[in-house]
C-alpha cells in the first residue's frame, strides 16, 4: 500500500515565527510534532524541504548542500514575505548546522540546535544514510521487498558527488561560531548514534551568544524530535522561545 510522503508545512498562528529545519535525508515529518506543539502555544512555524528530500532517492543524489542552503534562505524569505518580522530558527542535525549559519547571515531572535554535527563522517558512511532513506522511501511507495532490494542495490552502485561538500560546509560553520551572537539553546542526545556528541560542547563553547544554554537528553538517539523525550524537548524549546526578547 502506498503511503503519502511528508510535505513541507506552514502552520500560521501568532506573530512570532519559527523556521524549522530537518536533517540530511530527513523531511518535515521529523519536526511536524514540534510544529503542531508550537502552533498550540501561539507560534507560527514553517518547515521547508531541501531539494531531493521527500522525493525519490534517485533525485536526492543529484542535489547538494548549496541547493539545500538556498532552500533554507527561501524558507526564511517566505516568512518575511508573509509579514513575519521576528523569526527564530530551530534545526535538527544538518538543520542545526544551517540554523547556526542563518544566525550569522540573517537577523534571528534565537537559535535552537538539536544533535547538530560539528564534524562529518566519511562520504561512504554518509552514503549509507542515503541508501537507508532509499529503502524507507520505496517501502512508503508500496513496493515489494524484492523490488526494494533490487532498486537499492542499483543505487549502491552509484555515487552522490555533492556529499564531499558537506564536510567543508560544517567546517565553515564551525569556524563562524564566534560570530553567532543570538540567544542559543544547544540540545544533544546522550545516545546519539549518528554524530560525535561532543559537537554540542563545540557549539556551546565557541558561540559568542551572551544568552546560551546546553541540555543533554539521556534517553534519546539522533532523531530526538521523534524519541522518548520529545514532550520534554517540546516544552524546553517553548520555554527558550518564551525567554527571547520578542517585540510582538
Amino acid at each position: 500500500m502506498r503511503i503519502a510522503q511528508p510535505k513541507p508545512f506552514f502552520f500560521e498562528q501568532g506573530k512570532r515565527a519559527v523556521l524549522l529545519l530537518h536533517g540530511f535525508t530527513g523531511t518535515s515529518a521529523d519536526v511536524r510534532m514540534l510544529g503542531r506543539f508550537l502552533e498550540k502555544k501561539g507560534y507560527t512555524s514553517l518547515a521547508p524541504h531541501y531539494r531531493g528530500h521527500g522525493v525519490p532517492p534517485e533525485e536526492l543524489i543529484k542535489t547538494g548542500p548549496d541547493q539545500w542552503w538556498e532552500d533554507v534562505e527561501a524558507g526564511y524569505q517566505q516568512l518575511i514575505d508573509a509579514g513575519y518580522e521576528e523569526i527564530a530558527v530551530c534545526g535538527l542535525s544538518l538543520g542545526g548546522v544551517f540554523s547556526l549559519k542563518i544566525g550569522v547571515k540573517m537577523p534571528i531572535k534565537g537559535i535552537v540546535t538539536m544533535c547538530a554535527p560539528m564534524s562529518m563522517k566519511r562520504t561512504d558512511k554518509m552514503y549509507e544514510g542515503v541508501l537507508k532513506y532509499a529503502s524507507e522511501y520505496k517501502r512508503y511507495e508500496g513496493k515489494s521487498k524484492p523490488e526494494i532490494e533490487e532498486e537499492v542495490e542499483a543505487l549502491r552502485g552509484k555515487t552522490m558527488p555533492a556529499l564531499s561538500e558537506l564536510s567543508p560546509l560544517v567546517d565553515s560553520v564551525r569556524d563562524q561560531l564566534p560570530s553567532v551572537e543570538a540567544p542559543l539553546f544547544v540540545v544533544q542526545s546522550r545516545n546519539d548514534e549518528v554524530i560525535d556528541v561532543n559537537s554540542a560542547n563545540v557549539i556551546f563553547d565557541n558561540a559568542s551568544s551572551a544568552d546560551k544554554e546546553i541540555k543533554w537528553f539521556e534517553k534519546s538517539t539522533h532523531v530526538i524530535t521523534l524519541g522518548p523525550e520529545k514532550e520534554q524537548l517540546h516544552e524546553d524549546i517553548y520555554q527558550f522561545l518564551e525567554s527571547l526578547d520578542w517585540n510582538v
